[in-house]
C-alpha cells in the first residue's frame, strides 16, 4: 500500500470498520440502553415503590457518581489489559447489576444499585475512543466514531419500541412491568461480553486480516500523528490538566447536564403534554432517536479533517439544541413539546459525540488514556447534576417548566465554550 494514496487509504480505512465497529456498535447500544431504560421503567416503578421525583432524580444520578469516579482508573486498566478484555469485563458486571436492579425494594436500594452500575459501566465510552485511537488515523476518527455512535439512536428507537410490550408483562410469574423490562434488557450484556472477549481485535499487531503493507501504512500514519501532538513520555498530571481536557469536558459537561435532566424523564414530561399512553411516548422517544442518526449523517459530512471545523460543528449543534429547549420551555402543547424534545435530543446527543473524538487529536498519545477518562469524568459530573436538579425543581414546583428554564443556560454556555476552544486551537503555536 503506497503511502498517501488516497483510494488505498480510504479502502483499508473502510476495512478496519467493518472489523472493529461492528461489535463496539453494538456494545454501545446496549450499554446506552441498559443506563436509560429506567425512564420508561419509572412510569410504573416510582407509584410501586413510593418514589417521589426528588428519589428517582437522585437515584438517576447516583449513576452518574459511580461513573465518574471510576473513569480514571477503569481506562488506565484498559490501556494495561487490552481493550477486548477490559470492554468484556465491563459488559459482564453492568449487564448483571442492571438486571438485579429489577429487585430494589426502596430508595438507598435504588441509589446503591445506580451508583454501582456507573461503577461497573465507568470506563466503556472513553475507553472506546482510546481504542479506536489505536486503529483509525486522526482525519478519520471523528467519522468513526460517528459510524458506532449509531448506536445511541438505534438505543432509542429499541426503548421506545420495547417498552410498553416490557410493562405489559406485568403480572407474569409474579414480577411488575418494570421488572421484566430491567431484566430484559440487562441480560444481553452478559452474553455480548463473551461475544466481545472471542471476536473484538485488541490491536493492529495482532490483526491477521491486515496484510503486511497496510499494517505498516497504519503504523505510519499513527506514528506521524503521535510525532504531531508531541510523542513524549506519559505524565499524569499533564493528561489530567491538557487545557482540551478541561475545557471540552467542561463543554460536554454543560451538554450532558441537560441531555440527562430531560431524558431520564421524557417519558414522564411528554406523557404530561401530549396525553399520550406508553406506546405513544415510546414513539416519540423513537423519533427522537431517528432525529439523532439524521444528525449523525449531517455531522458525518460536516466535520473533517481540522479540529476547528468540528468544534465550529459542535458550537452549532449546541445552539440548535437550546432552540429545541426553547420550544419544550415555552410550548407546553402537544405540537411544541413533541417538536422541542426531538430537536433537542436530535441535536444534544449529536454533539455529544464529538468532544473526547477531538482531544484523541489534541493529546499525545502517551496521555490520551488518562486524559479521555478525565475529560469524561468531568462531563459526568454535569451528567450527575442534570437529573438532581430536574428532581428536585419538579418535587418543589409539581411542575417540570423551571427545570427546562433552569437547564437552557448550561446547553447555550456549552455552545460558548467550545468556540472559545476554536479560537484557541486556531492560533498559532
Amino acid at each position: 500500500m503506497a503511502q498517501g494514496d488516497g483510494q488505498d487509504e480510504r479502502a483499508l480505512v473502510r476495512k478496519i470498520a467493518w472489523r472493529t465497529l461492528p461489535l463496539i456498535l453494538l456494545s454501545y447500544f446496549i450499554a446506552f440502553v441498559d443506563r436509560a431504560n429506567i425512564s420508561f421503567a419509572a412510569s410504573t416503578m416510582n407509584a410501586d415503590l413510593g418514589f417521589s421525583e426528588a428519589v428517582y432524580g437522585i437515584g438517576a444520578s447516583a449513576f452518574f457518581i459511580g461513573y465518574a469516579l471510576f473513569e480514571v482508573p477503569s481506562n488506565l486498566a484498559l490501556a494495561r489489559f487490552g481493550a477486548r478484555r477490559w470492554l468484556a469485563r465491563i459488559m459482564l458486571t453492568w449487564g448483571l447489576i442492571s438486571a438485579a436492579t429489577a429487585f430494589i425494594h426502596g430508595p438507598w436500594q435504588f441509589y446503591i444499585m445506580r451508583f454501582l452500575l456507573g461503577v461497573a459501566e465507568a470506563g466503556f465510552y472513553p475507553g472506546v475512543i482510546l481504542y479506536l485511537s489505536g486503529w483509525f488515523p486522526g482525519e478519520h476518527r471523528a467519522w468513526a466514531v460517528s459510524r458506532f455512535y449509531i448506536a445511541l439512536p438505534l438505543a432509542f428507537i429499541a426503548m421506545g419500541t420495547l417498552a410498553a410490550p416490557l410493562l405489559a408483562l406485568d403480572g407474569w410469574l409474579g414480577l411488575r412491568g418494570w421488572q421484566w423490562l430491567l431484566i430484559a434488557e440487562g441480560l444481553p450484556s452478559v452474553l455480548l461480553a463473551a461475544v466481545l472477549l472471542a471476536a473484538l481485535p485488541d490491536r493492529p499487531e495482532t490483526a491477521r486480516w491486515l496484510s503486511d503493507d497496510e499494517r505498516t501504512w497504519l503504523t505510519a500514519a499513527l506514528c506521524a500523528e503521535a510525532a504531531a501532538t508531541g510523542d513524549v513520555p506519559h505524565s499524569l498530571l499533564r493528561a489530567l490538566l491538557h487545557p482540551a481536557v478541561l475545557m471540552l469536558g467542561l463543554a460536554n459537561a454543560l451538554n450532558f447536564l441537560a441531555i440527562n435532566a430531560i431524558t431520564f424523564s421524557a417519558p414522564n414530561l411528554l406523557a404530561r403534554d401530549t396525553g399520550l399512553n406508553v406506546a405513544g411516548v415510546g414513539q416519540i422517544v423513537s423519533a427522537g432517536g431517528v432525529a439523532i442518526a439524521f444528525g449523525l449523517l449531517i455531522v458525518s459530512l460536516l466535520v473533517g479533517k481540522t479540529v476547528t471545523r468540528t468544534l465550529a460543528t459542535y458550537a452549532g449543534l449546541m445552539l440548535a439544541a437550546s432552540g429545541g429547549m426553547a420550544l419544550l420551555w415555552l410550548g407546553g402543547t402537544a405540537a411544541t413539546s413533541t417538536g422541542g424534545y426531538i430537536l433537542f435530543v436530535g441535536a444534544a446527543q449529536t454533539a455529544g459525540m464529538l468532544p473526547l473524538a477531538i482531544i484523541s487529536r489534541l493529546v499525545p498519545p502517551a496521555d490520551r488514556a488518562a486524559g479521555l477518562a478525565m475529560a469524561n469524568t468531568i462531563s459526568q459530573c454535569g451528567a450527575f447534576l442534570g437529573p438532581l436538579i430536574w428532581g428536585l425543581a419538579a418535587s418543589a414546583t409539581g411542575s417540570y417548566n423551571l427545570g427546562v428554564a433552569l437547564l437552557l443556560p448550561f446547553a447555550l454556555a456549552s455552545a460558548v465554550t467550545a468556540l472559545l476552544v476554536r479560537r484557541a486551537s486556531a492560533r498559532p503555536a
